[in-house]
């Protein structure tokens, strides 16, 4: 075979395999048997072992991931990534429905409804084609480049389908609530929408840019296998399908990620050129199912309230038969011209909501009542139930928050309670099923010594509680220890994977940790000779926290798991303070500057950052090679006409978009908040303002038009 031929072959194998992957993957209708796939995929890589110049990105070889990456690099998105503001009731339906009404006067309104998939929001970027990038959300302005993740999901196209131009006559109907063909109960292979190779019409035009936003999710059956294999190794299962997918999207090693049955629904537009965008959001989906992107199906197209509300209904009989957690309903404004028109607050869209289901329900017995010890030595009393089958899983724990919880509910020992999954992911008691009792229940006693370490306990003792919560007061204690490190490699903070219970547990029990900054220390020889680690994993772990080092500010801040700083407050002290050494030199009075920040937040730094412990603890972890500067102060630059102003956005400007207006404050130094306080510096005000108007003409807080912001700006 000459190197002609072997092009030629590959291209057309290539092709096929392309095909079959989509039929398979994306259709759930698979053309071929296992073998004969199994034999052009073999086929395709003998051609590129002779001939290794034929591997390109978009090889159907290329799937099962390359080398292992040093970091995330990030990208800026084309389009900023908000999300969706929440409802659970009808009430709030119908008030969302009246306010675009009121934005859009006499204007006929439609609705798309699909399902809410419980996954992680992503960005895919195809550039003539194929596909260039793909990133998570981040902050909604930039995220983590992924590419290399997302180009192992089989149902994500390296290279898009020539579109149709007669859609309409292949494509799953519009419909309305009451006549769309989406109201049946779907099958199996029913649940998402793509596009089909051949069909009516001329193939159309590939867009030149196409930013393409959708959820990466773990469907049911994929959940339950990966979990089953991680017990059979000894690792920590995952604790719910979407914790499963956010963290096996941060996978620095792709072939990780490769083996992980990971996949996508894409819904969303973020940037497009070189074709006119479509006009409205079914047409969207009919249009990303035309270039072979899977899209959610079932969806409705709804012109009234009532059509809205018998979709909800339908889509709520339907969901638990889908492979895939949803626990709720996406309502969007169907044309997006009229979408322009509403715009957006600094968080989410005006033109859409998602209404959130009631938690399923369900009563078993209480068995016992356990105390687990947290990082900062809160007790929290925890269930310990009769197994019952509660939204898709086997629940045998769940929390009871505190004694004074306890109390207030009655719960005693052998009582028959309800239980929900908060959020359809954290089990809680939500009450006792009185009329059950028989006379044989027992009251529980809260211990007043800590369970691990029988160390005394003691409540109200922490700046800024009211004295609900009872303490372990020793600051040596095992479960704080392990709790402080668990937290240090959680995802918010530095994303340490593999730092779960189970590892961090036999860490401490070895004696080879007893602070975060001890696991800069760890050796390959340490790690693997723990039990069911191996060289491995223990090699995986320690390239993890050498990535680590590199983590911006705020995510070390948080990290530190300081009593009342979460991940939003020290993303400000982030943006407020240069380097942690500025953060830990700052009087209190400097830090209650800081936006999020108030008088208790800032005593509790100025007490974490003066303690003689803690500091030992900051000068090990400089010793470690951790970047102290923060990005985040040096992007804003402290430069420019609002430097070091705060602005707050409220109603609709007149010619920018909430997104436009906050890029100009941020690219002139300022920075937007979402709500007004006494710190805050202008309000930029548009057409029909919320309250926050009202709340800034209360505490005298400057008001502006757009004029006057541009004035301000510099663009007169």
């Amino acid at each position: 075979m000459t190197a002609a031929s072997a092009k030629a072959r590959h291209a057309d194998l290539a092709a096929q395999i392309r095909v079959h992957d989509h039929a398979y993957y994306v259709l759930a209708r698979p053309t071929i048997s296992d073998r004969e796939y199994d034999r052009l995929y073999h086929e395709l890589l003998e051609l590129e072992r002779q001939w290794p110049e034929l591997v390109t990105p978009d090889s159907p070889s290329q799937r099962v991931g390359g080398a292992p990456l040093a970091e995330f690099r990030p990208v800026r998105h084309a389009q900023p990534m908000q999300s969706l503001d929440n409802t659970y009731s009808q009430a709030e339906v119908k008030e969302f429905v009246g306010r675009i009404q009121r934005l859009l006067p006499g204007e006929p309104l439609e609705w798309c409804v699909e399902p809410k998939i419980d996954g992680v929001a992503v960005s895919l970027r195809y550039e003539n084609g194929r596909l260039a990038v793909a990133a998570t959300r981040g902050d909604g302005t930039t995220g983590d480049d992924i590419t290399a993740n997302l180009r192992t999901i089989r149902s994500v196209p390296l290279v898009l389908a020539h579109p149709r131009s007669e859609l309409a006559s292949r494509s799953a109907p519009g419909g309305t609530a009451k006549t769309g063909e989406e109201c049946r109960r779907p099958t199996q292979g029913d649940l998402f929408g793509a596009g089909a190779a051949g069909g009516a019409g001329q193939a159309g035009p590939i867009p030149r840019v196409l930013e393409v936003r959708g959820e990466v999710f773990l469907g049911k059956a994929g959940f339950a296998r990966l979990n089953e294999e991680r017990e059979a190794l000894g690792e920590e299962p995952f604790a719910n399908p979407r914790n499963a997918t956010a963290g096996s999207l941060k996978q620095l090693d792709p072939r990780i990620v490769a083996a992980r049955p990971l996949d996508i629904v894409l819904y969303g537009l973020g940037h497009v050129e070189g074709v006119r965008a479509p006009a409205t959001q079914i047409e969207l989906l009919d249009w990303l199912r035309a270039l072979g992107l899977r899209t959610p199906q079932p969806r409705w197209l709804c012109r009234s309230l009532d059509e809205l509300f018998e979709a909800i209904a339908s889509l709520e009989g339907q969901r638990r038969d889908f492979a895939y957690q949803t626990d709720g309903a996406v309502i969007k404004l169907n044309s997006v011209a009229l979408r322009a028109r509403c715009g957006s607050t600094s968080k989410a869209p005006r033109w859409a909501i998602a209404y959130k289901y009631a938690a399923e329900q369900a009563q078993t017995r209480l068995n016992a009542i356990t105390i687990q010890v947290g990082r900062t030595g809160a007790l929290t009393p925890v269930a310990e139930l009769e197994p019952v089958f509660l939204s898709g899983s086997t629940i045998s724990r769940a929390t009871l928050h505190n004694e004074e919880e306890l109390r207030r509910k009655d719960i005693r020992l052998g009582d028959w309670v309800v239980i929900e999954k908060a959020g359809e992911v954290i089990p809680a008691v939500v009450g006792v099923v009185l009329e059950r009792r028989n006379g044989h229940e027992k009251q529980f006693e809260f211990p007043r010594s800590c369970p691990e370490c029988k160390s005394k306990v003691s409540r109200g003792s922490v700046l800024g509680e009211a004295g609900v919560v009872w303490r372990c007061v020793n600051p040596d204690c095992p479960a704080k220890i392990r709790g402080r490190i668990e937290h240090w490699c959680s995802r918010g903070a530095m994303d340490i994977e593999g730092g779960g219970e189970v590892l961090v547990a036999q860490l401490v029990r070895n004696g080879l940790v007893r602070d975060v900054a001890d696991l800069y220390r760890l050796r390959l020889d340490e790690l693997a000779a723990l039990e069911r680690m191996g060289e491995k994993s223990a090699r995986n772990f320690l390239a993890a926290i050498e990535a680590s080092k590199r983590r911006e500010l705020s995510r070390l801040i948080f990290g530190l798991g300081i009593l009342h700083v979460g991940a939003r407050v020290a993303k400000s002290l982030a943006r407020r303070f240069a380097t942690l050494d500025d953060l830990m030199r700052a009087g209190q009075e400097h830090l209650t500057a800081t936006e999020d920040v108030g008088e208790i937040i800032a005593a509790s730094v100025y007490q974490w950052c003066s303690d003689a412990e803690n500091r030992r603890l900051i000068e090990r972890l400089r010793k470690a090679g951790l970047s102290f500067e923060s990005t985040a102060f040096q992007a804003g630059s402290g430069r420019g006409p609002f430097a070091g102003k705060s602005f707050v956005l409220t109603g609709t400007l007149p010619t920018l978009t909430r997104e436009q207006a906050t890029a100009k404050i941020e690219a002139l130094g300022g920075r937007v908040s979402g709500s007004v306080s006494k710190k805050t510096d202008f309000v930029l005000a548009g057409a029909d303002p919320g309250s926050k108007l009202a709340k800034a003409q209360k505490l005298g807080v400057r008001i502006i038009d757009e004029a006057e912001f541009r004035r301000l700006g510099g663009a007169g």
